[in-house]
């Protein structure tokens, strides 16, 4: 009799089994495909000089993300997650699993020791997982606009992470339509952007050209450009900002190259009433937005 029941219990099982599988086909469990306790192992000093080199982010077309609300900002954003890394001291696998659960494809989930992940950690503070990412080119050819009468930040050259983060903040904040980076001097998928960024590296619609093909891309689609710069200047409160509007905005050293002063539909400047004749870039550009998006609220 026990035996009996216990078949009728089995099948009983494996039904509900097959019925959840055929009205859930994203279904696919996660496995933990490797425990890893070595700071040593082959695979960590990899991931080290991806954290690292940005020549070794665009050997193998990848990059980290450290932390839950930055994985889940990627996510969203269509990112490849191709692997998870967690330390089961700080963060349960149940709570990995969340993160990537409506995803459909799968990343490898790989368990590693407190010092391994100590050695892979960027942050002081942490959350206990870290992701290996596809990256994305980012071509002008490949960004959509969804609105006609966009709104633009365009930042060239921009060297510092801290002022790049800044810049993609106040860009999510003001939920601008792109960001433009002109002739970028550093890689956009550095752990000081992404986490100076808090993330919104992953938010932002993003472009990378030259100058010569961000300026061509603009023209191309009708949208005006303001360039931030002290010649030929009007106070940017006289500036009409209402229609398709690039914010040009240059480096606080050697400001705008020529080529954007050439293209500008009209210059324009923040009235300076202190003993100073600058601000921070990423302090400009949120004053600049910001009146454009009042204008637009009007």
């Amino acid at each position: 009799m026990d035996r009996y029941l216990t078949f009728l219990y089995v099948n009983h099982f494996v039904v509900k089994m097959e019925v959840i599988l055929q009205h859930c086909p994203i279904f696919v469990p996660m496995n933990i495909s490797k425990h890893i306790s070595s700071p040593q192992n082959a695979m960590i000093k990899q991931l080290v000089l991806l954290q690292e080199k940005s020549r070794e982010r665009r050997k193998q077309d990848a990059f980290i993300i450290e932390g839950k609300r930055e994985i889940s900002l990627a996510i969203k954003a269509d990112y490849e997650i191709r692997s998870l890394l967690y330390s089961p001291d700080i963060i349960s696998s149940g709570m990995v699993l969340d993160l990537v659960k409506n995803t459909g494809k799968q990343p490898e989930l790989i368990e590693v020791s407190d010092a391994v992940y100590q050695k892979l950690a960027y942050r002081t503070s942490t959350e206990g997982v870290i992701a290996v990412v596809k990256t994305k080119k980012h071509a002008l050819h490949d960004l959509q606009l969804k609105n006609k009468n966009a709104l633009i930040l365009v930042a060239e050259a921009p060297e510092k992470p801290g002022n790049i983060g800044a810049l993609l903040r106040t860009a999510d904040a003001a939920a601008l339509d792109a960001v433009l980076i002109a002739n970028p001097k550093g890689d956009l998928y550095s752990p000081n952007i992404i986490r100076s960024s808090v993330g919104c590296l992953f938010t932002n619609n993003i472009g990378i050209g030259s100058t010569s093909e961000i300026v061509a891309f603009l023209k191309e689609k009708h949208i005006h450009i303001y360039c931030a710069a002290l010649s030929a200047s009007e106070t940017y409160t006289k500036t009409n900002f209402t229609e398709a509007s690039a914010i040009v905005v240059g480096t606080e050293s050697t400001g705008l190259s020529e080529a954007w002063l050439k293209a500008s539909t009209q210059n324009i400047i923040i009235p300076m009433e202190g003993q100073i004749d600058s601000m921070n870039v990423s302090v400009s550009a949120a004053i600049l937005i910001f009146e454009a998006k009042r204008q637009r609220s009007l």
